[in-house]
């Protein structure tokens, strides 16, 4: 397995099951760049978790092929393949017996890794994260859920696997957390540039991180995959439209962000409220229906105007 970014294609990828009529996935083709993340979305029975299975042949292949970097996942022997893909689902799965640090260091152990390049991996992963190194010692029951939640991707990460497996990973989480845990996520993917194929039933969640949706009608068959612009401006039929929702034009402006904009010189900072420049539009213009305000006034992390925009100026 390489240990970079790997390309995955699904190349008619069809899982059927004894004694039930239609596909569980149908002939699914389907090619992701190395260092994308594709988000998998659509209804329930369309295939999406069965897909993302089949990748580490948890669930077998009834015909078609899925290739990691050109080879098939046929032709890699199964231990090596998953411990070259990291594993992340919503209930986190943590060994409850053992400490932060043994869990993250579960896949490095079993490679046969010396203890101190373990403890070293572990400690970079735990800062990585956001988890304090005292973390390290304590045991999965002592932390929060969302703590769990970046455990459980400190571990998937932990033998640096070309490819990461995310199903529902932040499903089980309250929305505030889950904000906090999404923008974690994108972080990470901009500093680490791992292939993810990641599963939701969220449409906003698949907007906000992926670099291309995957959007499966029920019985597993692809509707359209492309970008998240692309969907939300050009749905392939009735059916991507309904599901991405009537209120696509909104959605479209949480995939640009203030600084994206040419701004206006600021005249006067008079009671016009302030935004950070990394707002996404559809933030801002919520925050200017909140103030009743026209305009406000886009601000630099360190709190220096840089400008004004108004909602106009969104909109357009």
């Amino acid at each position: 397995m390489p240990t970079q970014a790997a390309e995955l294609v699904f190349d008619e990828a069809t899982k059927t099951y004894a004694g039930r009529d239609g596909a569980a996935v149908d002939h699914l083709s389907l090619t992701v760049p190395a260092g994308e993340i594709c988000v998998l979305v659509g209804p329930s029975g369309g295939g999406k978790t069965t897909a993302l299975k089949l990748v580490n042949r948890l669930i077998a292949l009834t015909s078609g092929d899925i290739r990691i970097d050109g080879t098939s996942i046929l032709d890699l022997d199964l231990t090596e393949l998953r411990r070259g893909i990291g594993y992340v689902i919503q209930q986190v799965g943590l060994f409850p017996h053992m400490t932060i640090a043994a869990n993250i260091g579960t896949v490095p152990r079993l490679l046969g890794w010396p203890k101190e390049r373990i403890r070293l991996r572990t400690d970079e992963l735990l800062e990585l994260v956001g988890l304090e190194q005292a973390d390290g010692k304590r045991y999965p029951a002592e932390l929060s859920g969302g703590q769990r939640q970046r455990v459980g991707l400190a571990r998937a990460l932990a033998a640096n696997p070309p490819l990461m497996l995310m199903d529902e990973p932040f499903g089980a989480i309250d929305p505030i957390v889950r904000a906090r845990l999404q923008d974690e996520f994108l972080r990470l993917q901009e500093e680490l540039r791992k292939t993810v194929v990641f599963v939701t039933h969220d449409i906003d969640e698949a907007i906000k991180l992926g670099d291309r949706i995957a959007i499966l009608r029920e019985g597993g068959k692809l509707a359209q995959y492309d970008t998240p612009t692309a969907v939300l401006q050009h749905p392939a039929d009735d059916f991507v439209a309904q599901f991405v929702g009537e209120d696509r034009a909104l959605k479209a402006l949480a995939l640009r962000r203030l600084s994206d904009l040419e701004l206006r010189p600021v005249a006067s900072l008079d009671g016009l409220p302030r935004e950070p420049a990394g707002s996404t539009l559809r933030d801002a213009l919520g925050r200017l229906v909140e103030e009743k305000a026209d305009a406000l006034v886009v601000v630099a992390d360190d709190g220096a105007p840089l400008g004004t925009v108004t909602r106009e100026d969104i909109l357009r």
